[in-house]
């Protein structure tokens, strides 16, 4: 029998409407790492987007790397790259990190399947696949929508078949992959481009597996499928979308033949996120701790309303009027610090442009853009 705990979309270096989250990142990393060693775990599985950009800072650099030694003090770690990772990046350290017990899947190799003989573990690594990985540029050229994302998924799914083609049920078998799997609910702040044309359905796994282990979702949730399929989701609420999220790592107990036993152990660190509406003075009295804020107001707007908003809400991060006559004012207000994505639909909104090709264009050009700068 074995014990794993599964972490993902860690998103060090995240930022909330641009001030830094590095103090709550550290501490639910290091809340991780205890819960590793209270349940005595086996094994560690992080199953990608470690970073919220392919150029990460020093700062965030420091915190990841800190963290993943920490975890491997009480076991093994395995890692994959996400789509806010470098692959190179990852690759270029995975030899330092080999030496402290963490193992790194930064690309798509043949030789993708770590065999812990001790705890008669085989972990299948897949981690994320652009469709420019796969989709041909003649393809492009000469193929529609529905085909390229029919292209996509077969190739993936012969990707993940082959992988694990020679795990037998003698063995506790895991796929641990940056993946968007069909019957996966969002949680409102992941990267729109790599999510529904990216997803493959279940069956793309073997229906002996033990345990999928899966990045990419931030809101924890089992898949629908015979064998366990989890995203364990992100450790902090990230963005406003996640606000109702109860994060957790997953302890999952396997042993060969058998389908995992999984349960969520919660995460309390870090600040929670909350949406408050209705007028400046019936929220006045609200009791909302140290939560991150955004304010949607009722109220005409009037001049120095912001500045009085934020005097009685300090950590108010997002105010809107939602009122119509106020649509000038609520624009020009809170752009710095804003995801990229964001500013982009304020735009096309402002202009009465209403095309989500627009937006996922926009979004792969950003991505490009992104890895290029790695």
């Amino acid at each position: 029998m074995v014990k794993i705990l599964h972490t993902a979309d860690w998103h060090v270096g995240r930022t909330i409407r641009g001030l830094s989250r590095e103090d709550e990142h550290r501490a639910v990393l290091a809340e991780i790492a205890e819960i590793a060693a209270q349940e005595e775990v086996d094994l560690v599985l992080l199953a990608g987007d470690v970073f919220d950009a392919p150029a990460p800072s020093p700062i965030a650099e420091e915190i990841v790397y800190q963290a993943l030694l920490a975890l491997a003090e009480t076991a093994p770690v395995v890692l994959v790259a996400g789509n806010h990772d470098s692959p190179g990046r990852l690759e270029a350290i995975a030899p330092l990190l080999r030496l402290g017990r963490v193992r790194v899947g930064a690309k798509i190799s043949s030789e993708g399947i770590l065999d812990f003989n001790a705890m008669a573990t085989r972990v299948a690594l897949v981690p994320f696949i652009t469709k420019r990985g796969i989709i041909r540029a003649e393809q492009i050229l000469n193929l529609d929508s529905s085909e390229l994302r029919s292209e996509y998924i077969d190739r993936v799914q012969k990707i993940v078949r082959t992988l694990c083609a020679g795990m037998t049920a003698d063995t506790v078998n895991v796929v641990l992959g940056h993946l968007m799997v069909k019957g996966g609910v969002t949680g409102g702040s992941e990267r729109a481009v790599h999510l529904f044309d990216y997803a493959i359905p279940t069956n793309s796994f073997p229906g002996h597996f033990n345990y999928v282990a899966l990045g990419h979702l931030h809101r924890p949730q089992r898949i629908p499928a015979p064998q366990p399929i989890w995203y364990a989701g992100s450790p902090l609420q990230l963005d406003f979308g996640e606000e109702k999220d109860r994060k957790a790592v997953m302890i999952v107990t396997a042993e060969p033949g058998l389908p995992a036993q999984v349960e969520s152990r919660a995460l309390n660190a870090g600040r929670k996120l909350k949406t408050l509406r209705g007028t400046l003075e019936s929220l006045r009295d609200a009791d909302v701790g140290e939560a991150y804020l955004r304010i949607e107001l009722d109220d005409p707007y009037r001049v120095g309303l912001y500045d009085e908003v934020r005097e009685i809400f300090p950590n108010a991060v997002d105010v809107k009027l939602r009122t119509q006559s106020a649509a000038a004012g609520a624009r020009a207000l809170g752009r710095i610090g804003r995801p990229p994505q964001e500013l982009f639909a304020d735009y096309l909104e402002g202009r009465s442009i209403k095309d989500e090709r627009l937006n996922g264009l926009f979004a792969e050009l950003l991505a490009e853009a992104q890895e290029a700068a790695s």
